[in-house]
């Protein structure tokens, strides 16, 4: 990669005085400031979009990455033999501190603010950026699917080992927990033409989580839109309630903090609490241990799947606790 972003740094219209690697990318340092770059896999007609959408944020005050264009005024550097970069604001700072009560509830009330200014975006949304109002139905489906069929090759094997046994202990009730979800998310998909339907969609930062949340000198950013799509935007507090809540054991005054910190900054309708309870309430910490397995060799079961799955059990009471003061908030 070094090689090669020596020779996109050569397309800016400044000079970098100094280089340093950071996570997957180069820091540059120049006389208008630290910048990264970064290789980067999407189309130039994403780039042109997340360059207008930082733009846009920007002039709202929230603080991210705005792409930096070369002296050409491309989004992009590089080439398509080479593979392209972009470069980009770069935040010297502190991650999101996901033990910190004060730093998580921040967080999101930054979230929301970012969401609200989102939904004020007036440019041209383009197609590709949209997502299906069936995707996330498609998505758990296909989940569920998975799940079943390692259900139905465990239950095959005459002699099973110390995971195989645990995961037919608890594969019923995670069973049901998907198959309740799904049903709820097709309730609401009848809703389609209600306007809190259509009011829950907007720009989305699509990965929000700690890494992309810097605590910085000049206050909070929030970096790495690579991700951003067009659908309902809880799907971003959903994300970040789920990360956070597995690391806290589904501890539910966090959690009901967190929520009542993003209501608090912008006010989530009946519909998307719905939503929120249904995205949390999927097992997907169980999916995504039994597709592991599946996918892996079974002759030899890693130690760490069979500690992930004991986990999950035992944070499953927590978890529960914690959906049913969603549901009663929901209600």
């Amino acid at each position: 990669m070094y090689n090669q972003a020596e020779q996109c740094i050569e397309q800016y219209p400044f000079t970098v005085s100094q280089t340093s690697k950071g996570r997957g990318a180069l820091i540059c340092s120049t006389e208008c400031g630290e910048k990264v770059l970064k290789e980067y896999k999407g189309s130039a007609a994403r780039a042109e979009i997340l360059y207008e959408v930082a733009c846009f944020l920007k002039q709202q005050g929230i603080r991210t990455d705005v792409i930096i264009k070369t002296a050409e005024q491309s989004c992009l550097s590089g080439s398509e033999e080479d593979g392209f970069y972009l470069m980009k604001d770069w935040y010297s700072g502190r991650e999101c501190d996901t033990k910190s009560r004060e730093d998580i509830l921040f967080a999101v009330r930054k979230l929301a603010e970012l969401h609200a200014c989102l939904k004020s975006y007036g440019g041209e949304i383009p197609e590709f950026l949209w997502v299906s109002e069936q995707a996330l139905t498609e998505e758990f489906e296909k989940h569920t699917r998975e799940i079943k069929k390692v259900r139905n090759y465990v239950r095959g094997k005459k002699k099973k080992n110390a995971f195989e046994e645990k995961f037919m202990e608890t594969y019923e009730k995670f069973l049901v927990q998907a198959e309740e979800v799904l049903e709820g998310l097709k309730r609401q998909e009848k809703q389609k033409e209600n306007a809190q339907w259509k009011e829950m969609y907007g720009l989305c930062h699509g990965d929000y989580n700690q890494h992309n949340i810097v605590f910085a000198k000049e206050g909070m950013a929030i970096i790495n839109f690579e991700q951003m799509h067009y659908d309902i935007q809880v799907g971003d507090l959903a994300h970040f309630m789920r990360k956070i809540l597995e690391k806290h054991n589904w501890n539910t005054g966090l959690g009901m903090d967190m929520i009542t910190a993003y209501d608090a900054k912008k006010k989530l309708s009946k519909m998307e609490c719905e939503q929120l309870y249904l995205r949390l309430s999927y097992p997907e910490k169980f999916w995504k241990i039994a597709n592991h397995y599946y996918n892996s060799n079974k002759a030899w079961v890693s130690g760490r799947d069979i500690e992930k799955l004991e986990k999950i059990v035992i944070q499953e009471k927590a978890r529960q606790q914690f959906l049913q003061m969603l549901f009663y908030f929901v209600k």
